[in-house]
Formats: structure tokens, C-alpha cells, sequence
């Protein structure tokens, strides 16, 4: 495992006991974007860096008894965590690494990632890693509960202008890695970028 990988799973595995608590507040935002994914029922979805699952149970309910949803994460604490929650009862659990998924190509129809971009050791080989899994016309989601401000602000940062997330950035980042942004969003209570897989 690189040195990347493992400064990751020791961030979140400090953190995984307390991450739903700390955050409580946040299902509507993850419901309002699983909604904008555009899911249907019957649909193959990843929940890519799922953490402790919070988005499995609205993914559940878009693709609904027959679709699938699996939720991959890097960090072993997350999943047990995420099983405790009982949300492996809404999606397979996978321990895995994003820039290497056991799946094979072309087997989803959509990813979501909550708050994944920022923790990607190699955003573009990364990125092109989800759009592989991916079928061509399929939609990625990089979503975070709160904007790029609020969250800086959060951590006592600033904005710098070679901040991925910003869009010019975001945008030449995704149609490197296979897919076409389609819509963005950066506000406050909400950090929304959605594409489509090329090709």
C-alpha cells in the first residue's frame, strides 16, 4: 500500500466511530443528490469511498429490490461502521482501493462519491479508474454535503485557486479521465459536480 493510501485509512480510521455523529444532519443532502443522479429501478450503481454508507439507503431506494449497490471504501473501520449502521442490508460492502476496483468494466451504471475527489492520490489515473467500471452514457457524481467555502472555512483553510473542486479545474480534470461535466454546483449547503462517461 502506498504512502498515500495509508495516510488516508489512518484519517479515517481515527475518525470512523464518530463520523455519522459528527455529521447528523446531513441525510437530506445525500438523498437530494442520489435524486439528481437520475437513477432508475434496476440500475447498477457504486457508492465509490463510501465511508460508513450514509448514501447506500437512498441508493437503495432509486434502483430499488432488483437494481444493485455496491459501496466500496479503503478504510476496514468505515465498512464495520457502516455495517454497525445496518446499511450493508442496503448494498454489498467492498473493501477496495478506487484506483484499482475488482469490478469488471462496464458493469455500472452510475457512481457517486462523497467528498472522494479531495482524498484521490491520482485524480485523473483515479477518475478514469471509475469511468472503466462504468458504461458509456453512464453518470458519475461528485458530491459533498457542504460547498468548497463552508468546508474551508470548516477547516480553517481558504480556497486556493489550484483547488480541484473549483470548476476550470474540475472540468479539464473529468474530460482528461473519460467523462463530460454536465452541471456544477457550489454553494453553501451543497457541492454538486455531475458528468457522463464518454464514448
Amino acid at each position: 500500500m502506498s504512502d498515500d493510501h495509508t495516510r488516508v485509512q489512518e484519517f479515517f480510521t481515527a475518525r470512523a466511530a464518530d463520523w455519522d455523529s459528527r455529521f447528523p444532519d446531513d441525510g437530506p443532502a445525500y438523498a437530494a443528490a442520489v435524486a439528481d443522479l437520475g437513477l432508475r429501478r434496476g440500475d447498477r450503481v457504486l457508492d465509490a469511498g463510501c465511508g460508513t454508507g450514509r448514501a447506500l439507503t437512498p441508493l437503495r431506494a432509486a434502483v430499488g429490490p432488483a437494481g444493485v449497490v455496491v459501496g466500496a471504501d479503503l478504510t476496514p473501520a468505515m465498512l464495520r461502521a457502516a455495517a454497525q449502521a445496518g446499511r450493508d442490508r442496503d448494498g454489498l460492502l467492498l473493501l477496495a482501493d478506487v484506483s484499482a476496483l475488482p469490478l469488471r468494466s462496464a458493469s455500472f451504471d452510475a457512481v457517486f462519491a462523497a467528498g472522494l475527489i479531495a482524498h484521490l492520490p491520482r485524480p485523473a489515473d483515479n477518475l478514469r479508474e471509475l469511468a472503466r467500471v462504468v458504461r458509456p452514457g453512464g453518470v458519475l457524481a461528485l458530491f459533498h454535503p457542504i460547498g468548497r467555502a463552508a468546508l474551508a472555512a470548516r477547516q480553517g483553510r481558504r480556497i486556493t485557486p489550484d483547488d480541484l473542486r473549483a470548476e476550470p479545474n474540475l472540468r479539464a480534470l473529468l474530460t482528461g479521465s473519460g467523462w463530460h461535466m454536465t452541471s456544477y454546483a457550489d454553494r453553501d449547503d451543497r457541492f454538486l459536480a455531475l458528468a457522463v462517461k464518454e464514448g
